[in-house]
């Protein structure tokens, strides 16, 4: 569904009518050069009338010039506040865009969309919408001295005119089809150089930055050749355009001539006659390279709509009031892609205060199984069930009203560690944050900071260790105080000191006797679960309690050992 941001204000409408009234201006004065003309030729130039034409046209530039202004200075004005309105709109949309949607393929597309692809539409307005009424205008004006003049001149010029519309058809063809490849090119390389600064770090450690990293100069080189592409088949065209349309130059000054010899017009008529087709020319010309701008510039707006058209996650009224926490998952299948099955036919529960260990090789389909719990994604065919209750058709903020979640990937914002932790519930006080932040093991190291709770931890928390990041995401999940608590290998690529302090953080949040799963990457730490459900390839092989694992000796078992081992 469009949204409305993408439409054009007062303001706007009332810059394009002072472009109307500027184009009409310019036709003035080529009138008023001709009575010049005449008046000279005719040597009746008194005083009189040299102050009544230094006055006129001194007029004309004045309220031109003041048109002008106020048109651009309004244009300026209602691009910056739709350009505005429009980032605004789709930083709403991105929260009713699926979660599935933001992969790598159209996270670049999404940044240059909100960045490059809203600048192009500003230009639209800003630029590309006055220069095009105002030539129009002038060109429509021209046509009618000509015409005025003498038909057969203004039926050359028409003729000249009218070649311009096959000339913008080709054009478009070639803009459409080549500016379409630049976009996604451009998409593209957003999304490598967004990913090669974020990965700046890693790539530095292992000597890939600058002309090592061969995935963003490929990017760019892409970039690069198809913005040339674009230019190779734009430019030619324009070129034939301005050989054919000014054609119409020599054809008309050859028609005026044989008129002047044939005493059919007079040499003040004549000496309009050869002018006007040049500043023709030139106007189409103008007008060629703007709606040939404007047609690129279209596909920029075309990309904005067709973000606001994407498909929103579910809406419902529906109530959501579970008559208790537990989570089934009723032959659960599902795919990123639609292709492959990341998990199969998955049938479990996690009953109300119990806690659900899930344990697995790499790829097992560990996470997707959290992911489908929070509905971040849903499911291919099946059913995810919270108390009884399919969540398919029950809102997305509903859902997350009773989830916790403490990613291994904690993501923090450029702000003070007070304000990262009361994210989870705004209205809490300092003293609850105090208090949760001691449960998490957090306190200590806050109050260590120069600035204490006022501390800001940098760009995704990167002043805070990943320990310490870990905890925070504890004091979060503590804060809001859901039923449901998923931990996804919370106590993963830690240090000994920092897994111990977690570990105890997580056995707080175990305490309050909420409805977890948990990810776990090593086994001990699972072993008092009151479930714990072994994945491999997408599927449940084995489940129950440690012991009864151990027993049968299989999967789990064999990780088990191999764990202790280690």
């Amino acid at each position: 569904m469009k949204d409305n941001t993408i439409k054009k204000n007062k303001t706007f409408y009332k810059s394009m009518g002072l472009f109307l009234l500027e184009g009409l201006l310019s036709g003035i004065n080529f009138t008023m050069i001709f009575l010049i003309i005449r008046n000279i030729i005719d040597e009746n130039f008194s005083m009189e009338k040299i102050v009544y034409y230094f006055v006129g046209l001194a007029v004309v530039y004045i309220i031109r010039n003041l048109s002008y202004r106020k048109a651009y200075t309004l244009g300026q004005f209602a691009g910056a506040d739709i350009s505005s309105d429009i980032r605004l709109g789709l930083g709403n949309k991105f929260k009713e865009i699926p979660l599935s949607n933001f992969t790598k393929t159209k996270v670049g597309r999404y940044i240059n969309t909100v960045t490059n692809d809203v600048d192009n539409y500003e230009k639209i307005l800003t630029h590309n919408y006055g220069d095009i009424l105002k030539n129009f205008v002038l060109v429509l004006m021209l046509l009618f001295f000509l015409f005025n003049f003498d038909k057969t001149i203004g039926l050359v010029s028409l003729i000249s005119t009218l070649l311009l519309i096959p000339s913008l058809y080709l054009s478009f063809k070639e803009v459409k089809k080549h500016g379409i490849n630049k976009n996604l090119a451009q998409s593209d390389n957003t999304d490598n150089v967004v990913e090669y600064i974020t990965g700046i770090k890693t790539l530095r450690v292992y000597g890939q930055d600058g002309i090592n990293n061969q995935a963003i100069i490929k990017s760019m080189k892409n970039y690069s050749d198809v913005s040339y592409r674009y230019e190779v088949n734009i430019l030619p065209l324009s070129g034939v355009c301005n050989i054919v349309i000014g054609l119409g130059i020599p054809v008309s000054i050859y028609l005026v001539g044989l008129k002047y010899i044939g005493g059919l017009i007079d040499i003040k008529t004549a000496i309009m006659i050869c002018t006007l087709p040049i500043f023709l020319n030139k106007l189409l010309g103008t007008l060629y390279i703007a709606l040939t701008g404007y047609k690129n510039l279209k596909i920029s707006k075309a990309n904005i709509e067709s973000v606001f058209e994407e498909g929103e996650e579910v809406k419902s009224d529906l109530d959501f009031k579970p008559k208790d926490y537990g989570v089934e998952f009723e032959n659960v299948t599902f795919s990123y892609d639609g292709v492959e099955d990341v998990c199969r036919n998955l049938s479990f529960k996690g009953a109300t205060g119990e806690l659900t260990a899930i344990v697995g090789t790499s790829g097992a389909g560990k996470s997707t199984i959290l992911n489908l719990i929070s509905k971040l994604y849903i499911p291919s065919a099946g059913a995810v069930k919270i108390g009884g209750i399919d969540i398919k058709n029950i809102s997305n903020e509903k859902v997350f009203d009773k989830i916790s979640m403490v990613d291994q990937n904690t993501f923090l914002f450029n702000d003070t560690i007070k304000n990262n932790i009361r994210i989870a519930k705004p209205s809490a006080s300092d003293s609850e944050i105090i208090a949760v932040c001691k449960e998490a093991n957090c306190h200590d190291f806050i109050m260590e900071e120069k600035d204490g709770y006022d501390s800001i931890v940098g760009e995704n928390g990167g002043k805070l260790s990943g320990g310490q990041r870990q905890r925070i995401s504890i004091a979060r999940a503590l804060l809001k105080d859901n039923p449901i608590v998923l931990l996804d290998e919370a106590t993963a690529s830690l240090d000994i000191e920092n897994e111990l302090l977690v570990k105890e953080a997580i056995a707080r949040l175990i305490d309050k006797k909420k409805t977890i799963f948990m990810i776990a990457h090593t086994l001990p730490i699972v072993k008092n679960a009151d479930r714990i459900i072994v994945m491999d390839k997408g599927q449940v092989i084995e489940s129950g309690k440690h012991e009864e694992l151990i027993a049968k000796k299989g999967k789990y078992y064999a990780m088990y050992l191999a764990d202790k081992d280690n």
